[in-house]
């Protein structure tokens, strides 16, 4: 069996792919790892290649948009089991696991308002990558019922290229360029946070003092981050397990010959409160004209 990889270097990838491992160590299989480096020439070239050789089936690691395109389109002219990690594919022939990022969004957005942050700065996820739509969808929705108005220069989309440090610490930079003041900032990932609290730090903006900061995956460098990181939690060892248990279910089938359906499991998330987020400071606020 095949695992696909958009980036091992991604730390999501690699705990994600922990899972996987140990739920495979006392099966029989002996699983052919592929790091695509977010090519799609890449991806198309190795894919076409494990069909050829009749590979058992694939589990792939999803954070872009064309493992969805590509194994759709292997499906449909092969059909070994499949379990796409990282999106909800529901309503296709892929089976799917991920976790539900529009309740991780709402839940990051529930524990800034409750803080008292009513301006809120946001590094906006690529537009290739899976989860940003769900993730926006999960923050507009929470907007609207606690009727927080979303100021667009408050939000900056990450480049599509460069996801790490670096894109959160130019996105940020870019925020505070525009002079809009913001008590908190949400950030698409614990990867774009920490470059986020880096570019904080040098503007002179302590964390969570001036600004809180939050982030999302829950990566194992976040707690040891300089203020540790409040953030959502992806399961992600979980991720990988689950999947696992879902390939085993479908190859059974399918070397039995029955007849199988997609199968598509859901992932709660979970809000872990560090130390890069605190109550509003009553002295960030606008200050009303004093009367004579």
């Amino acid at each position: 069996m095949a695992i696909l990889l958009s980036d091992i270097t991604d730390p999501y990838c690699a705990t994600v792919l922990k899972g996987i491992s140990s739920s495979l160590h006392s099966s029989n299989y002996i699983p052919v790892l592929l790091d695509i480096d977010n090519s799609r020439v890449k991806f198309r070239q190795n894919l076409q290649k494990l069909v050829a050789r009749r590979i058992e089936g694939i589990i792939g690691v999803a954070n872009s948009f064309l493992l969805r395109t590509e194994l759709l389109r292997t499906i449909k002219k092969q059909p070994i089991p499949i379990v796409l990690i990282g999106r909800d594919m529901e309503g296709t022939d892929i089976s799917s696991v991920a976790v539900d990022n529009e309740e991780g969004a709402f839940l990051a957005m529930k524990h800034l308002y409750n803080l008292g942050h009513r301006t809120i700065g946001f590094l906006k996820g690529p537009q290739n990558i899976v989860d940003s739509a769900k993730r926006w969808k999960g923050i507009s929705l929470f907007a609207r019922e606690a009727g927080l108005e979303m100021n667009p220069r408050l939000i900056v989309q990450l480049k599509t290229q460069g996801r790490g440090h670096e894109a959160g610490f130019n996105a940020t930079r870019t925020l505070l360029s525009r002079e809009q003041k913001f008590t908190a900032l949400f950030a698409f990932d614990d990867i774009a946070a920490f470059g986020a609290i880096r570019a904080l730090t040098q503007a002179g903006r302590i964390v969570p003092a001036d600004c809180s900061v939050i982030g999302f995956d829950d990566v194992s460098t976040a707690t040891i981050y300089n203020p540790p990181l409040t953030t959502i939690r992806q399961p992600m060892e979980i991720l990988g397990t689950s999947a696992v248990g879902i390939f085993f279910e479908l190859a059974t089938a399918f070397f039995e010959e029955k007849t199988t359906i997609p199968i598509h499991c859901k992932i709660r998330p979970k809000l872990v409160i560090r130390e890069s987020t605190q109550t509003l400071n009553q002295s960030l606020l606008p200050q009303s004209p004093q009367r004579n």
